[in-house]
């Protein structure tokens, strides 16, 4: 599917992908409320999305075409989306799954037509989530919690947080509830690729209100500050000392996510022991399963996003259902609970 209000950019992409054997077009869209009306009765497994159009645009449109094509893999097509564009981020942290800059108009072919044929046979071929992970929105309430507990009176040693489909919400909600003087470390692993952790680190910055960086082999924890997984590896912890510094792991992870919200986990459960908690937020897949298991063994607190307020509850579904969650709540809940944990964090 083709979503566009420009009829020469639907007109003439649809020409390139009708040239090739691999794609079919089956059917155009002048804009967002169309589209969801069309996924009604056609099923597509890719949708070309523009981000400037009148009505509803296509970034706030997106959570929506994610559930009602049941998952179809969006590739962002728009004059908005030069990399590390605000609209870019914001696009491939809400589900999207690529983006590429669309020209002028006269601009179409040659290259244009070569790297949108290319694009859409990367994703169209990408591995599917292997545990059927599908949008939020039909799932039923959250299964009861055995035991839901009150929040802990110990202080945090390390925060950790994973996040994958619509995360950039989610933290944003996260962040304007936690209080500015929360000082433990913050760990972030957000599924996006490496070349983009650059410019989501600068949008943590300014969304939390704190420093935020891209983390690196033997970056020193301390205390208040963010530091985010980079796009080609895992961000592991080790102990040196009195100091505990930050491992980038570049080995493969259960869940095949890179980086993967697994070992940071598995990290801060391994370092911290019960002083440690986890947060998993909207996403697709399981990613965040095992480490929660470690995490909760090693008798740390997992909190996991509800459904409602989850893009896709994959991800915290898969905790909450295993049962390993002290409590089921909206991002701003969680950040608050977080912050009835007592007094300065005992970080190091």
């Amino acid at each position: 599917m083709i979503v566009d209000d420009s009829i020469v950019a639907r007109t003439v992409i649809s020409r390139i992908l009708e040239g090739h054997e691999a794609f079919d077009v089956v059917a155009t869209a002048g804009h967002a409320g169309e589209a969801l009306a069309l996924l009604d009765q056609v099923r597509v497994d890719i949708i070309l999305l523009d981000v400037e159009m009148p009505g509803m645009d296509g970034l706030t449109a997106l959570p929506d075409l994610l559930a009602r094509s049941h998952g179809a893999r969006v590739l962002i097509v728009s004059s908005a989306a030069a990399d590390g564009a605000a609209a870019t981020i914001r696009a491939l942290t809400l589900g999207a799954a690529d983006t590429l800059l669309k020209p002028g108009a006269g601009n179409f072919a040659g290259r244009f037509a070569a790297t949108l044929i290319e694009r859409l046979l990367r994703i169209g071929h990408a591995r599917p989530d292997p545990f059927g992970a599908v949008p939020a929105m039909p799932e039923p309430a959250e299964p009861r919690i055995a035991a839901e507990t009150a929040p802990g009176n110990a202080p945090i040693a390390c925060l950790a947080i994973g996040a994958s489909t619509g995360g950039l919400h989610a933290l944003a909600d996260f962040f304007q509830e936690l209080p500015a003087d929360f000082s433990a470390p913050i760990l972030i692993t957000q599924h996006l690729p490496p070349v983009f952790m650059p410019y989501f680190a600068s949008q943590l910055t300014e969304m939390a209100g704190r420093r935020a960086q891209v983390a690196r082999d033997g970056m020193k924890l301390r205390p208040g500050e963010l530091l985010v997984a980079p796009g080609d590896g895992h961000l592991g912890l080790v102990r040196i000392g009195s100091n505990v510094q930050v491992w980038i792991d570049r080995n493969p992870a259960p869940s095949g996510c890179l980086p993967s919200v697994d070992p940071m986990f598995a990290a801060i459960a391994a370092i911290y022991g019960s002083a440690a908690v986890a947060v998993v937020l909207t996403g697709m897949g399981r990613d965040g399963l095992i480490g929660a298991h470690n995490v909760a063994s090693a008798g740390g607190e997992v909190l996991a996003q509800d459904s409602r307020t989850s893009v896709v509850w994959g991800m915290p579904g898969a905790v909450a259902r295993a049962g390993l969650a002290a409590a089921v709540l909206p991002p701003a809940a969680i950040a608050r609970r977080v912050a009835q944990r007592s007094g300065a964090a005992r970080w190091n």
